[in-house]
């Protein structure tokens, strides 16, 4: 698998995730066209990303080499994948927002309970979901060894559009979140609205 995207340094990783759109990614009997993206740099300033003030045992993929997996839970519960981008030594990955599953339609279907089918991978823990993957994909590669391959869009893609981030409380307004437009599968914007401080009681006042 070649493309320039494996190529670019990881100052270009918002150039990386444009370049992944239509990209289709299949694990486990699942292949899903990737319609929605997210780029998060390392480089000491990108606050929302997981490797803003250096390595830990919890982000050391996402420092490379490019091509693998870097899967984290959330909630407990839920996991997300992105694909780490860029030079070896320098932190920058792409989320995998959501996507359309293109094929393996009924094992995504038995995986996941949705209305219609373009909301089975429309969210990076659905699109987990539906490809069967979990934490023992992080560090793996897409490339032909891993539990899930990467292969090029079969046809061009078409227009893309940019926009705020999803689901980040800092540097949520940079607009590095990339999507198919008009694809079904894009999922919902909710842009970030930062929690009121609470504000001290107001204690009544006492005469004498």
């Amino acid at each position: 698998m070649t493309d320039s995207w494996l190529d670019l340094p990881a100052a270009r990783v918002d150039e990386a995730a444009r370049q992944l759109l239509g990209w289709r990614l299949t694990a486990n009997g699942v292949t899903v066209r990737l319609t929605e993206v997210e780029a998060y740099s390392g480089l000491g300033q990108d606050p929302a990303s997981h490797a803003h003030r250096g390595v830990t045992n919890r982000n050391e993929v996402m420092f490379g080499p490019a091509g693998v997996l870097y899967v984290y839970q959330i909630y407990g519960m839920h996991f997300c994948a992105n694909i780490v981008c860029g030079e070896a030594g320098v932190a920058a990955a792409v989320l995998l927002r959501a996507g359309e599953v293109v094929d393996g339609i009924a094992t995504a279907r038995s995986r996941r309970v949705a209305r219609r089918d373009t909301d089975l991978a429309n969210g990076p823990a659905k699109l987990m979901q539906v490809l069967g993957l979990d934490r023992r994909a992080n560090g793996t590669s897409v490339q032909g060894d891993g539990p899930a391959t990467l292969a090029p869009p079969g046809t061009p893609v078409g227009p893309v559009e940019a926009g705020p981030r999803v689901g980040v409380t800092a540097a949520h307004d940079v607009p590095w979140r990339f999507w198919l437009a008009g694809d079904p599968t894009v999922s919902a914007y909710r842009r970030h609205v930062p929690k009121k401080k609470a504000e001290p009681p107001v204690r009544p006042r006492t005469g004498r």
